[in-house]
């Protein structure tokens, strides 16, 4: 069973639109549907992660409306049933206070069938508390799970459903104190040394995906920065970890899921550099030389290319790519098609216990980032940026296993690889700037490649990752401003490096926490 969020001005006219009516294989049914949901004055039901649902009539049900940590979970799924209570019965998870009506809904349910034994339950109204009111509909698809997803992606394809970021029951308790729905799963997964290597890899998958959903909105809003940068973390995550799991699950399916991250994330590329930019150096000069026309106008001109990026950006958030990309997510956590497209090398990597792989995983990516490393004074920038590379997915690797081993033993590795990899970026946020502000310095004003950034590959341009270094540019008869802002990165960058180095000579000096 699969359920996704539709808009709710589009749920009236659903059932007409073509592509759900091409997969309707008979009549409707319909009914009207009220559900309240209880728990004590302190939201003591709330803080377990529970929801007591109580319809018109009948018994109540005990929701699980969010997932407990480090248990497997995708986007998609339901609120799953904890129990079912005779009515007026109150859960034993509540303890001994009386319980109070929450939240509301009530509104219409559809039920229809679809082709290859599938049915759609389509559900809209309004959610109502004591000061406030908002729309929700939802469309759940229930049958064999080789057609529900199928299906669910053909619909995706066509119409805007994405899976939900939160069961009704959690809008209801949210609109009720004034407050956002809680998030489901955000940074990193936490593993278990008990799993398995398939099962990690899907709790993993189902984690980050619902991180990357989850912030999706405040990236296509654009009034913080934060938006952005937290999608493009929960998708490089993503991508590192189909590479982690790659000698133990691959194939076309997850090839082709890279794919579609690798193209998501190239475009919040841009909106995520001018972001960097804006508040970093840009701001710095700005703050050193307050008053300066040309500065000024330089600022300016940033601020229209950071508005520029957020509006290429906008589209792909809310059409068909980003529920590609989500579905996509699901189909694999679902069907899990590695075990028939892997080897048979691969199967028994997957037998093997998840601390021995993950040991493997961290000792390969730990030799080639130290071979890579060996001279880091004397490396050229291209290499020097390479090296960044290697540390960035080898401190999303060290992050995902790190739980498997007791937290003493990685903590002085993962705070050591974290000050490697906070200089390398900051030496590559001064060489991303320093492209930047040569757009910026050429007449006309900023321009870029296809998605409107700067020219220069970085992670997960047509080039791949390992392209990632930007090219500062001539800025031709731009001037004054955008000279000085390219001299100020190439000072920070420099200063970055030398510091980098420091840290680097220090990571080398601790005992990995795996070995």
């Amino acid at each position: 069973m699969l359920e996704a969020a539709i808009p709710p001005a589009l749920a009236e006219r659903l059932p007409r639109e073509a592509a759900f009516a091409a997969r309707r294989a008979g009549r409707a049914r319909g009914a009207a549907v009220f559900l309240a949901w209880l728990d004590t004055a302190e939201g003591t039901l709330a803080a377990q992660g529970l929801a007591l649902e109580q319809p018109r009539r009948g018994p109540r049900t005990l929701l699980r409306s969010l997932p407990p940590p480090a248990t497997p979970w995708h986007p998609g799924l339901p609120a799953a049933t904890e129990a079912e209570l005779p009515e007026g019965e109150a859960p034993a998870a509540a303890g001994e206070e009386p319980l109070v009506p929450i939240a509301a809904f009530e509104g219409r349910r559809t039920t229809l069938p679809f082709a290859e034994g599938v049915e759609a339950v389509l559900v809209a109204g309004r959610l109502r508390a004591v000061v406030a009111e908002a729309e929700a509909a939802r469309l759940t698809l229930s049958g064999p799970p080789d057609a529900v997803i199928a299906t669910m992606q053909a619909l995706a394809a066509e119409l805007p459903c994405l899976p939900a970021r939160a069961t009704l029951a959690e809008e209801g308790r949210a609109l009720a104190r004034g407050e956002a729905p809680r998030p489901r799963r955000l940074g990193a997964p936490e593993l278990d040394p008990a799993m398995d290597v398939e099962g990690a890899l899907v709790l993993a998958l189902g984690h980050l995906t619902e991180a990357m959903l989850w912030h999706a909105p405040a990236a296509r809003a654009g009034t913080a920065p934060d938006g952005v940068h937290q999608m493009r973390v929960a998708l490089r995550r993503l991508r590192s970890l189909l590479r982690a799991f790659r000698p133990a699950c691959d194939g076309p399916a997850l090839r082709g899921f890279d794919a579609e991250l690798r193209g998501l994330a190239a475009v919040l590329g841009p909106a995520r550099d001018w972001d960097v930019w804006l508040g970093g150096l840009g701001a710095e000069i700005a703050a050193t030389l307050p008053g300066e026309p040309r500065i000024a106008a330089l600022m300016r001109q940033a601020r229209a290319a950071r508005d520029a990026a957020y509006a290429g950006l906008r589209p792909v958030l809310d059409g068909p790519d980003l529920r590609r990309v989500a579905w996509q997510a699901v189909a694999l956590a679902e069907l899990r098609p590695w075990r028939g497209e892997a080897s048979e090398e691969a199967a028994e990597r997957r037998a093997r216990p998840l601390p021995d792989f993950a040991a493997g995983v961290l000792e390969r990516r730990w030799r080639r980032l130290a071979e890579a490393g060996e001279g880091i004074d004397e490396l050229p920038d291209e290499a020097f940026h390479e090296l960044r590379i290697d540390a960035k997915r080898m401190r999303y690797a060290a992050e995902l296993f790190h739980p498997l081993w007791p937290r003493k033993r990685a903590r002085r590795f993962l705070v050591r690889l974290a000050a490697v990899q906070e200089e390398f970026g900051l030496a590559n946020d001064a060489a991303v700037a320093r492209a930047l502000v040569g757009t910026l310095g050429r007449r006309g004003g900023p321009r870029g490649g296809r998605d409107g950034g700067p020219r220069g590959e970085r992670d997960g341009g047509p080039r791949g990752e390992r392209d990632g270094m930007p090219r500062a540019e001539p800025h031709g008869g731009g001037g004054w401003a955008a000279g000085v802002a390219e001299g100020w990165a190439l000072a920070r960058a420099r200063r970055a490096r030398r510091r980098a180095t420091v840290a680097w000579k220090e990571l080398l000096a601790t005992e990995p926490f795996w070995a």
